[in-house]
Order: C-alpha cells, then structure tokens, then sequence
C-alpha cells in the first residue's frame, strides 16, 4: 500500500492547530484571505485594464487603418498602381486612399481648428467603420465636387452647427494675389455627423470628398496615403517586411503602434504599475505566512526535537515546515484563482448588479464614452499571478523552516 512520506503527513497535521494553538490558526486564515484577495484583485483589475485597452484600441482602429504608405512630402501619386499591387497580398484584407491636413472651420463668429480627412466612400469601408458610426447622413453623401462635409457629433456641437448648415474651410495653402499669400476658402455643405466614441475624433475631425481635398489642398493627382487593414493587427511587423520586397520603388511605412504609440505606452505602463501596486497585497500576506511559521516553530520546539532524537534529518525537519506554509499559500492562491475568474468572466453582470444596488452609475453615459466595465481575461496574466504568488509562499517558508532545523534538542528538552 502507497504511503504519504511523513514529512508531508506532519506538515498537513500541523496546519491543524490545537485548541491551544487557536491564535496561530487565526493568523494562518488571515494569511490565507491575504494571498487569496491579492490574487482575486491582481485578475480582475488586469481583465478589466485588458477589457478597456482593447475596448479604445478598437475605438482608435474604427477610425483609422493598420498600416500608412506615402512617399516623400507625405504625398503619393498613382495609387491606383499601388493598391493593385497590394490588395491581393497574403494577410492583407482591405486598401484605400486618403488625405489627411489640417484646416480651420467657421461659421459665423465661431472658429474650430480641424483634421480633415479626405477619403473615397466606396473605398473607406475597407479599412475603417467610419460607415457604421454615423449617427446621420452616409458617406455616400461625400458626392466629388459637390463640396459636401461630414463632422464629428462635438465639433458640430462646438460650431452650432446641423444638417444643411454651411461651413467654411480655411486651408493653409495659400493662393498668391497682389496683395500677397491668401489662405485658400471653400464653402461646405454639412451631410452627416458621426460619433466614434473618442474625444480626438469627435470633437476634431472632418470628412470630405478625396477629389474636394484635392482641388483644396491642392494635390492635384496625388494623394495624401495608402491605408491598409490586416486580418492580425498584430502581424503587421511580418507584413511590413514582406511588403518592402513587393513594392518596386521607395516607399515610407508606418502602422498604428507607431502613429498611437505614446497613447498604448501609457496604458500598458498603468497596468505595470497596478500589477506592482497590488501585488504588495500578496507580499503583506507572504508576510503574515512568516510571523505565522516562526510562531509554529516556537511552539513546537519538544516535537522538533523528539524528531531529531528518533532520526528525522535537518532536511525532513525544514520539508515538515515549508509544506505547512505551502498549503496554506496554495489554499489561498486556489480561493483566489476561483474568485478572480468569476469576477472577471462575469463583470458585466456584477457591475450593473452593484450599480442598481447603491442607485448610480460608474461610467455616467453623458460623461464617459465607455459606459460599461469591459473585461477580458488574460490566461497568460492568470497563470503569472498564480505562479508569482507560490512562489512568494514558498520563499516565506525558507526561514522559519530553516530556523526550525537548527532546533537543538537538548536544549529544547531541557526543561520538558
């Protein structure tokens, strides 16, 4: 019949303290809550940072493609050329040209500086959802040389202006007169709004007609881009590469962890520094594991030394301890591990429970964009967390164990 070694034997009887022992058991339980709340906060808060970076990168993305490719001057001439070259390579789902510069909108006393976007409606559903975000009008609406504009829900709201009003552009493009460089004007007529859900878009944005960008920026027969979607945005360093073997001349790529790069720097920096923060909730409680083990120790001095009488090893003595201390880790890191997926699989259901609860709102829609609590688990963060917090069991068992193995019998039973 298999039996247990009986260093784990006496390291789970002791992990059973006596009745005269009960102080010792209330600090092993709060040791336990500590490791198992520092583990359930360290996967819900990264679920829930992971939830809201993916929910604004899709955001940032909607407006915007993958992968940008200009030649000099920022401009791009045969573009056509261009995207039949592109459009069938592997991984790369869509194409379309654009202009991008900046400009000043007016109507009556007000003044709006605004990007301007010129686009191809039958192009721009390829690799943006510009379509889906409209609240009014379609970018079909963006006829050529019908000088038609499309704004963001907030410029609009800053300018006072609705469907059918007339705005005007200033470009910086100056048009030479007698009496010197004249910015270049140009009436439009506004078509739609569209709400993407970021402040940067909405409230500083405008879409017009490519061929209207031309005629006003003058770019003549050029564009401003290429713009590419993947079906991996996450790819686009592999296809970076092999694109630079397919297009026959010079060309200037840039894809969006490049164009957003300080914006997704930051949010991986705050979760960084959330892990470190809340990983001091698991230390505290590895600590907790110390003071708990070092007590045990004290108090089972004549056990020790009864061991080491009948032949148990300096080795057998420390294993005796460490696995006392490890159940009592992993006990926590199980409760923790079951506590922070079922809050982290199941935030959309608590959230509003709470919310309905205490009669507010987290995430006011008339304030925030995001109005809800995104999530997204992470099994590569849960098994980190998971590890990371054995191993600080472990390491919080080294001493007392190791103090518990150099218990000198004699002096032990000295006075027993």
């Amino acid at each position: 019949m298999f039996k247990l070694p009986y260093e784990l034997l006496l390291g789970l009887r002791y992990t059973r303290a006596k009745r005269r022992n009960g102080f010792i058991s209330f600090i092993s339980l709060s040791s336990m809550i500590g490791i198992a709340l520092g583990v359930t906060a360290l996967i819900t808060v990264l679920s829930i940072m992971n939830g809201f970076q993916e929910e604004l990168r899709d955001r940032i993305l909607g407006m915007t493609a993958h992968i940008t490719i200009n030649e000099k001057n920022n401009r791009l001439d045969d573009w056509e050329s261009l995207y039949n070259q592109l459009i069938n390579q592997p991984h790369i789902e869509g194409a379309a040209p654009n202009i991008m510069e900046q400009g000043m909108l007016t109507i009556g006393n007000k003044v709006n500086g605004v990007a301007v976007r010129g686009i191809l409606p039958q192009f721009e559903g390829q690799v943006a959802d510009i379509g889906s975000k409209m609240m009014f009008g379609s970018l079909n609406d963006l006829q050529p040389k019908k000088y038609n504009i499309i704004l963001g829900t907030e410029l609009a709201a800053s300018l006072n202006v609705s469907l059918g009003d007339k705005v005007t552009l200033i470009a910086p493009q100056g048009s030479v007169s007698p009496v010197g460089v004249v910015p270049r004007i140009k009436r439009f007529t506004v078509v739609g709004l569209f709400e993407a859900g970021m402040h940067e878009y909405d409230s500083g944005l405008a879409i017009i007609n490519i061929e209207d960008a031309q005629t006003v920026f003058k770019y003549g027969d050029s564009v401003g881009a290429l713009q590419l979607k993947l079906d991996d945005m996450f790819n686009v360093g592999e296809v970076k590469d092999k694109l630079g073997s397919v297009v026959d001349k010079v060309m200037y790529m840039r894809d969006w962890r490049q164009q957003h790069s300080n914006f997704f720097k930051a949010i991986e920096m705050e979760k960084r520094m959330m892990f470190i923060v809340l990983t001091l909730i698991i230390m505290v409680a590895a600590f907790n594991i110390v003071s708990t083990m070092v007590m045990v120790v004290t108090d089972k001095q004549s056990d020790i030394a009864v061991l080491r009488t009948i032949g148990a090893t300096p080795m057998s003595i420390q294993v005796v301890f460490i696995v006392q201390g490890l159940v009592i880790g992993a006990l926590g890191v199980i409760l923790g591990l079951a506590g922070g997926l079922s809050l982290a699989l199941n935030i959309d259901v608590i959230v509003p429970f709470i919310e309905n609860l205490l009669g507010f709102q987290f995430f006011p829609p008339d304030v925030y964009y995001i109005s809800s609590v995104p999530s997204k688990l992470v099994w590569s963060d849960v098994w980190y967390i998971t590890g990371l917090a054995f191993l600080l069991t472990l390491l919080a068992t080294l001493y007392p164990a190791r103090k518990a193995s150099k218990v000198n019998p004699a002096e032990a039973l000295r006075y027993e």
